[in-house]
Parts: C-alpha cells; sequence; structure tokens
C-alpha cells in the first residue's frame, strides 16, 4: 500500500459516505472521507432527513397544543402561542449535536476527514483543495441536490427549495408547494399545522408518485381533510416574484387555460439529481448514464476497477439507509467479504401524520407478475389507535397467491414508520401472510394491525 496514500478515499460525508468510511476503517483499511461542508452528515443530517424531522415534530406538538384537540383528553391548553424561533433554536441544537457525533465517530475509528472539494486527477488520484490525495479503492458518495424546474428561478427568499423550506423566518401566509411527492408534503404539512395555507401542484394525476395507488388515495382524502389543496394534473408554467409575493402560473398537465396563484412562499420540490458536477469523473474514466447516476455491479464497483459508487449517485431510490446499506456493503467489497444489500425490501417512509410506510411491491406491481392475495385491516378497527383518538390508516398485505409469500406492505398511520420495520424484516426472511399472522403481538398496540392484516390475507381477520 506503500504507493498510496490512503486503502480507502470516500468522497462525501452522508449517510453512505460516513458509515463507509467507518465500516472501511474498522476492517483494518487506512481511510479519509472528503467532505467540502463544514460538519459531516451530508443534506440528510444538515438541511434533510434531521432538520425536518425536528419540526416536523415541533408543529406537531404545537398543533395540539394551540387547536384544542387536547381537550377530550381532560387537557385544556388556553393561550398556546408559537415561537418560531425558539422551534429553528431546538432544530438547530438536534442537527449540531448528530453531527458533532459524527465526528466523533471519525475520530474513534482514526477515520480521516479531508475538507474540500475533491475532483478526479486521475483513476486513483484526487485533488482535495489543491492537495494530491491517492488511494487504492475510492468510493463516490456525494449525495443528490435539488431538481432545477425551467421557469422557477429559487432566490432563497419568496422562491425556495427544501434548505430554503427549513429556515423559514415567519410563517407564511399562503405556501405554494410545486411537486406532490414525499418532501414536499412532509414541509408543507409543517407550515400548514403552524397556520400557513398550502396549496400542492403536482404533475401527476394523484400524489406520492410511485406508492401503492389505494395509499395514495386514502392519503390524498386525509390531506385534503387536514386542509392542503391539492392541484394534480396541473404543471406550472412559471413563478414570476415581485418584492415578497410571488405569482405561480399553472395549467392543465393535458393543456388548457391558465391561471394564477398568488403566493408568500413557494417551495420547489419536484425531487433530486445526482451530484456528479465538479467531480471530474471523465479523468477517472467514468461517464454519468442519461440521468447522470453512476451505474455500478452488484458490488458497487464502476467500470473503472477500485471505483465505487453508493447512494444517491447510483441507480434506485433515493434514500438516506439505502445508501447507508450500500456504504456497509461496498466497504465489505473492498475487505474481500461480501456486502449484502437486498435492493427488493428497501423500506420507504413519508413522515407527515399520519405518516405512509412502503416496502417491496405495490398492488399493481405484484399483479404484473402474477395472481395475489390482498389483507387489509383499518386502524379505525385496532383497539390501541382508537384509544388514542388516532384512527386514520390502514395497514395492507400483497401476498403471492399460490405460494402466500409476503410481496410488499402498505401502511398509513401515525406510526408506519417504525412499524414498516417489521414488515421488511419479515420479508428480509421470506416470510409468508401465515408468519406474520400466528406470530403473537402485544396487546394492546397499533402492531396489532399488521396482525390482522396478514390473518385478512386468507379471509380470517378477528376484529372486522
Amino acid at each position: 500500500m506503500a504507493d498510496y496514500d490512503y486503502d480507502v478515499l470516500v468522497i462525501g460525508a452522508g449517510p453512505g459516505g460516513y458509515v463507509a468510511a467507518i465500516r472501511s476503517s474498522q476492517h483494518g483499511l487506512k481511510t479519509a472521507c472528503v467532505e467540502s461542508r463544514e460538519t459531516l452528515g451530508g443534506t440528510c443530517l444538515n438541511v434533510g432527513c434531521i432538520p425536518s424531522k425536528a419540526l416536523l415534530h415541533a408543529s406537531e406538538l404545537y398543533e395540539e397544543a394551540h387547536s384544542g384537540a387536547l381537550a377530550k383528553f381532560g387537557i385544556d391548553i388556553k393561550g398556546a402561542s408559537l415561537n418560531l424561533d425558539a422551534m429553528h433554536a431546538e432544530k438547530a441544537k438536534a442537527v449540531k449535536e448528530l453531527t458533532g457525533g459524527i465526528e466523533f465517530l471519525f475520530k474513534k475509528n482514526k477515520v480521516d476527514w479531508l475538507k474540500g472539494q475533491a475532483a478526479f486527477t486521475g483513476p486513483y488520484s484526487v485533488d482535495v483543495g489543491g492537495k494530491a490525495v491517492t488511494a487504492k479503492n475510492i468510493i463516490i458518495a456525494t449525495g443528490s441536490s435539488v431538481a432545477p424546474l425551467k421557469g422557477v428561478d429559487v432566490d432563497g427568499k419568496v422562491v425556495v427549495d427544501s434548505t430554503g423550506a427549513l429556515a423559514l423566518p415567519a410563517v407564511p401566509k399562503h405556501l405554494v408547494v410545486i411537486g406532490g411527492g414525499v418532501i414536499g408534503l412532509e414541509l408543507g404539512s409543517v407550515w400548514l399545522r403552524l397556520g400557513a395555507q398550502v396549496t400542492v401542484v403536482e404533475f401527476l394525476d394523484q400524489i406520492l408518485p410511485g406508492m401503492d395507488d389505494e395509499v395514495r388515495k386514502e392519503a390524498a382524502k386525509i390531506y385534503t381533510r387536514q386542509g392542503f389543496v391539492l392541484k394534480c394534473a396541473t404543471k406550472v408554467t412559471g413563478v414570476a416574484v415581485k418584492g415578497k409575493t410571488a405569482t405561480v402560473s399553472v395549467e392543465p398537465a393535458a393543456g388548457g387555460a391558465t391561471e394564477t396563484l398568488a403566493a408568500d412562499a413557494v417551495l420547489l420540490a419536484i425531487g433530486r439529481r445526482p451530484n456528479t458536477d465538479g467531480l471530474a469523473l471523465d479523468k477517472a474514466g467514468l461517464t454519468p448514464n442519461a440521468r447522470g447516476q453512476i451505474e455500478v455491479g452488484h458490488d458497487f464497483q464502476t467500470s473503472v476497477p477500485g471505483i465505487y459508487a453508493i447512494g444517491d449517485v447510483t441507480p434506485g431510490p433515493m434514500l438516506a439507509h439505502k445508501a447507508e446499506d450500500e456504504g456497509m456493503a461496498a466497504a465489505d467489497f473492498i475487505a474481500g467479504e461480501v456486502g449484502i444489500v437486498n435492493h427488493d425490501v428497501i423500506p420507504g417512509v413519508v413522515y407527515t401524520h399520519p405518516e405512509i410506510a412502503s416496502v417491496g411491491l405495490t398492488e399493481a406491481q405484484a399483479k404484473e407478475r402474477g395472481e395475489v392475495k390482498i389483507g387489509k385491516f383499518p386502524f379505525l378497527a385496532n383497539s390501541r389507535a382508537k384509544t388514542n383518538r388516532d384512527t386514520d390508516g390502514f395497514v395492507k398485505i400483497i401476498a403471492d397467491a399460490k405460494t402466500d409469500r409476503v410481496l410488499g406492505v402498505h401502511i398509513i398511520g401515525s406510526l408506519a414508520g417504525t412499524m414498516i420495520a417489521q414488515a421488511a424484516q419479515a420479508m428480509e426472511f421470506g416470510a409468508c401472510s401465515e408468519d406474520i399472522a400466528y406470530t403473537c403481538h402485544a396487546h394492546p398496540t397499533h402492531s396489532e394491525a399488521m396482525k390482522e392484516a396478514a390473518m385478512a390475507v386468507t379471509g380470517k381477520p378477528i376484529h372486522i
């Protein structure tokens, strides 16, 4: 290894990158991680997953206290008011604690943090802030950034991306969200609960593209009841900003008359694109595909031996936990072991209230492959949910009609994000719906809805 500065060099310290670096060092490999931010953790910890969950939680608490929803439980709160500065400060505190935690883990695991922007100068060499660094193995883990939309210029004040939406200094009177996907709905729900009118404009005919159709329809009903204005099958043709207000021009996706929406905040959230600009991939012998992604093999190795790529820069869902698992697997392969990621069992969660979680195939996808059986159980019939007066949603299990093997699970419910782990683990072990049905679940818990949905696959639920 004398010819190289490091055994492993990871570019990017997001969830995939920092995990890959730690795992590599645990294998006894001399490891460094390049990160240009002032703090570790990438988009997720700094301006994504973590701060958004802090605001989601805080806004839910505010709504409970402010709306009088707790009165039925004998809790009368009068005069509850919003201190947005304090809410942002608590968010920042959580981010600082977690990013600082990664810095501690780097020191503990003897991972060198190289501060700066990385650019390839050859297959096994990069420039980091003017300094040449070489490595026998390089893992690209640079993540993704907000996808642009023609006619919409993000100014960071009136028109914001997801980062700006996490730091609005005041609650907007009217927030227009461009994009009815996960990010738009999560951040839209924060400001809705804090008092904004929220309009979501989605190009497709339903919100939450890619999710199970039944889940999408139920979610739309729930969100509309909460106060969202959903304008589906609608295209944004431009946003004009004048002073502190914006005029959003929209028209039917299929074509038609233009109308305008007046807003004092606009959130662009139509998706994300891989971060490969500035890496000088051509000097490493790499060419991204048509979508800007870096293609990899089963071992996450690119077309250039010794260069790996993980997470959002590769094909597949752009999820932090997918990147983490791929980061560990890539490090394992580099160390001569076998890395394991089952891309058929990657759960996804929408952290609105109620939460929405899915793993595996949708009903439509499963039916394309053969005959299926479906079991559903509503939280309205679950004793814990009913006691908590939190009965929106259901659990839906899709199983192969012949083998009973679970093909997909979809949940709408306040604890869906936590409950989906049971489904993912069951699918990882090749479980049948019968396996879940005959597993004893504690009473009274929301998880009993999973058991009942599994029983419903064979038409034998108890409580409906």
